[in-house]
């Protein structure tokens, strides 16, 4: 297949988020993730005839928070809709959503392009409540767990601004970001609290009319998004060069084989035949109330790396790693809180700590090491009490065993030999013993430098101070 620069990706994606509310959207069961399966259910969210949904306040704040986090309006009224479809894990036979009067409109986020950043447009956030789970067994039967049934969530929708895979991703991890920051959702994709859906088109490049789209439906890790746009926009221009068409259409991501394979036919809205949900009323906002929850945001990814930045002094790159979770962030600040400088603290942050830890989306919270272990340590390096490749030792020991750096260094020998008259007698040994390197190194050869100071590094298990070191070596060079 050749596409030499012919086709341009079109996405726009679609992300729900679970709220992080205690119980569900419309009753008071727990939204608890792992618990027995239909432990979570009443029969309001099990679709019982004649029960009545009560709306959720802290869901509707908490999804205010979203909206005004991406920099969305909030209408002064909005209104739930019933989506209707049929599906074995949704009791009613319709979904309570909102359609036509969403929460919030007109939002945007900035995501990383090259050494700038793109706007990528949100067209609607609005509230709804999730489905059941469907659990396939062996045989010919499937299991439903109604535990996530009526769990709150916002759907968060972009406008088609994205143009490759890698946007893609980068756009929800960004989102994934600001949605954590502002405490609205906890970011868990592998608990299904963040799921994807993409529409992927593909057009002649310079065209301005849209192809034909397929969606690709609930992709949980920034990995699989992207293989599966990848995918999705190969299969599509090799249908159309093929002298095929592109069929709308819902599709999955097999992540076993890397390719997506046909679920059903996409429906259009009027599929769904919504309608206002009788048994709620609009659901109001005062300007007042907008402006309350306004005032409660935290500072914002976007603010927070500007202030690494400008503050700080901190490189963009350091201070757009760093800024990527709230709680790495708020640990390399407790770093430079416990005497650290901001790139010191930057440095090691970014280096040791964080390739500790494991997953797509790192986060200290699991780390047996506080933030003001790595304060001392780093002060015990510029000391000179131990080296840098001590200090990597140090770290390894205390992220396992939660010990602090002082107990570690006294534990393995780790002090640095600083002392002069220990390490000259080190190096008098070294030249001794090869007098051939040194013969050489007199009559030019620099490079042998480095042997000399690697013998000695050896003789004292890698705790002589490096600086003092070679000064040490080239001096009783000269001298010998």
């Amino acid at each position: 297949m050749s596409t030499n620069g012919q086709w341009e990706t079109v996405i726009g994606l679609e992300v729900h988020a679970q709220l992080k509310t205690h119980t569900k959207l419309f009753c008071s069961c727990s939204t608890r993730f792992g618990e027995a399966p239909n432990s979570n259910t009443c029969p309001v969210c099990s679709g019982y005839p004649g029960v009545l949904p009560v709306l959720n306040a802290s869901a509707v704040e908490l999804a205010m928070r979203a909206a005004l986090a991406l920099g969305c309006e909030i209408p002064p009224m909005s209104r739930f809709a019933r989506k209707n479809y049929f599906y074995p894990d949704l009791p009613k036979g319709y979904q309570i959503s909102q359609y036509e009067l969403p929460l919030a409109v007109d939002g945007h986020l900035e995501i990383p392009s090259g050494e700038s950043t793109k706007r990528v447009g949100i067209l609607r956030v609005h509230m709804e409540e999730d489905a059941g789970k469907l659990m396939h067994a062996d045989g010919p039967s499937s299991l439903v767990d109604l535990n996530r049934a009526g769990t709150p969530l916002v759907e968060i929708v972009s406008h088609p601004d994205m143009r490759s895979a890698a946007e893609a991703a980068d756009y929800v991890r960004t989102l994934r970001s600001i949605l954590t920051y502002a405490d609205v959702c906890d970011g868990n994709m592998a608990e299904g609290s963040l799921r994807c859906d993409a529409n992927v088109s593909v057009r002649p490049m310079g065209s301005e009319k849209f192809g034909t789209r397929a969606e690709i439906k609930n992709m949980n890790s920034f990995k699989f998004i992207e293989k599966a746009i990848l995918y999705e926009v190969e299969r599509q221009i090799e249908l159309i060069e093929d002298g095929r068409k592109v069929v709308q259409e819902t599709r999955l991501f097999d992540s076993k084989t890397g390719r997506t394979e046909s679920m059903r036919s996409k429906e259009e809205a009027h599929d769904y035949r919504y309608f206002p949900e009788p048994d709620l009323p609009p659901l109001l906002i005062s300007p007042a109330r907008i402006e309350e929850v306004r005032a409660q945001l935290p500072e914002l990814p976007t603010a927070r790396r500007e202030r690494f930045e400008s503050e700080l002094g901190l490189p963009a790159y350091d201070a757009r790693v760093l800024t990527e979770s709230r709680e790495l962030a708020d640990y390399f600040e407790a770093v430079i809180a416990g005497g650290a400088t901001p790139k010191a603290a930057s440095n090691w942050v970014m280096g040791e700590i964080l390739r500790s830890m494991k997953g797509e989306t790192p986060s200290p919270a699991d780390l047996k090491w506080p933030a003001k272990y790595v304060a001392e340590l780093i002060a015990m390096v510029e000391a000179g009490t131990i080296s840098g490749s001590a200090a990597k030792t140090v770290i390894a020991e205390g992220l396992a065993s939660g010990k602090p750096p002082t107990e570690i260094v006294a534990a393995k020998g780790l002090t640095q030999i600083n002392d002069d008259d220990a390490l000259v007698s080190e190096v008098d040994a070294v030249i001794a013993a090869s007098p051939g390197e040194v013969e050489k190194f007199r009559a030019g050869k620099e490079a042998l430098l480095g042997f000399f100071v690697g013998q000695v590094m050896k003789r004292t298990g890698g705790k002589a101070n490096p600086k003092k070191l070679n000064e040490l070596v080239r001096a009783r060079l000269a001298k010998s």
